[in-house]
């Protein structure tokens, strides 16, 4: 079915208070956002509106419990300057994955990139020019039921707005390995992109960032061994020429569509590449015999970012300088050049939004 989505514009844009060449990550929001609802077994009232607060209920239900999820997908500009965004597909197919675990209602796909085409046409001019820099777009559900009763939602909201960005790390991030506390089980939300996910992890990073280090790279809620992933970014080890990164068998990690893109690039780079249970003690041990050659995280706000140093039981372990790194370098290299629109697109990951069909709809 098609969805009718009304457009409201902002009466005077703040582009102009922008400076674009100094983006912080995550404070600065384009002129729009796209919202719907959803009641009685559908999704209705969708529209797009200037950007501002919106009003909620005291007793909302995802305020109390927690019935939340997100995505995160970036935009960038083509040779003609019209947005072009990497693999949006899969982040729908991955929010409806995190909908089904919270037991909220799908959006359906064309209702999703309905939001993201209309929304990117009217603030395609807030997508930066400036090297390493995008619009990131942060589609997000949740229950609006009100009601102080713990029971599954059903009204919801979809809201999507975007924010022009620069780098998420501008240096090789600092990690402390927790063997105290624990990110996810098998059973429960660890593969979902939920509010909650990081919500129990901000006290633990609370704590790691007074001792200098940027994140936390957790390891398995059963036996505190295993690596499982970084808060912002899937994790990825480079050992005597294999490239290792931990498998989703589990259910406890987030299924990364950067991660899943670093795959399939170093796989036709020819590189070994293992999807497998590694234990810290296995990283140890490489790094005391000179083997543990690269560390690097993979998210679609990280891109790939380079693992300065971790931390374990009070012992601090230095990676090598990121400019020896060949495999992550040419791997970030090969990725960039292709989200950008730069390199040869092989793999058909990027999506060009018809910014003409949009544009004489709304005329």
């Amino acid at each position: 079915m098609g969805y009718k989505i009304t457009v409201e514009r902002a009466v005077q844009s703040r582009i102009s208070e922008v400076d674009f060449n100094n983006l912080p990550f995550g404070t600065v929001f384009s002129d729009h956002m796209f919202i719907a609802e959803y009641a009685n077994g559908k999704w209705s009232n969708c529209r797009i509106q200037p950007f501002g607060n919106i009003s909620i209920h005291p007793a909302l239900s995802a305020l109390h419990y927690g019935q939340a999820i997100f995505e995160g997908i970036k935009a960038e500009k083509d040779a003609d300057g019209n947005p072009i965004v990497f693999r949006p597909h899969k982040n729908a197919e991955r929010f409806n994955i995190s909908a089904e675990r919270m037991a909220m209602p799908e959006v359906p796909e064309e209702l999703f990139m309905s939001a993201l085409d209309q929304l990117l046409t009217i603030d395609k001019d807030w997508i930066p020019n400036a090297p390493d820099s995008s619009l990131y777009i942060r589609p997000f559900m949740f229950a609006a039921e009100e009601l102080v009763g713990i029971k599954p939602a059903e009204h919801f909201i979809f809201c999507v707005f975007t924010s022009p960005v620069g780098k998420y790390y501008n240096q090789p991030v600092k990690v402390y390995i927790h063997d105290k506390y624990v990110r996810a089980f098998p059973g429960g939300t660890g593969f979902a992109k939920c509010a909650g996910n990081y919500a129990a992890t901000m006290m633990p990073v609370r704590e790691i960032r007074k001792l200098g280090y940027d994140q936390i790279l957790w390891l398995d809620g059963i036996h505190h061994r295993y690596l499982q992933e970084i808060g912002t970014m899937n994790i990825f080890v480079v050992i005597d020429g294999i490239i290792i990164t931990p498998s989703l068998s589990e259910g406890t990690i987030l299924n990364g569509i950067t991660r899943d893109s670093i795959i399939t690039l170093a796989q036709d780079e020819g590189y070994v590449l293992q999807e497998r249970d590694i234990s810290i003690e296995e990283v140890i041990d490489a790094y005391q015999d000179g083997k543990l050659e690269d560390m690097f995280g993979t998210g679609t706000a990280a891109v790939l970012s380079h693992i300065g140093e971790f931390n374990y039981k009070g012992e601090v372990y230095e990676l090598p300088p990121v400019e020896g790194r060949d495999v992550s370098n040419k791997l970030r290299d090969r990725l960039t050049t292709i989200k950008s629109g730069k390199a040869e697109d092989m793999y058909n990951w990027l999506y060009h939004v018809p910014v003409d069909v949009y544009e004489a709809q709304m005329q």
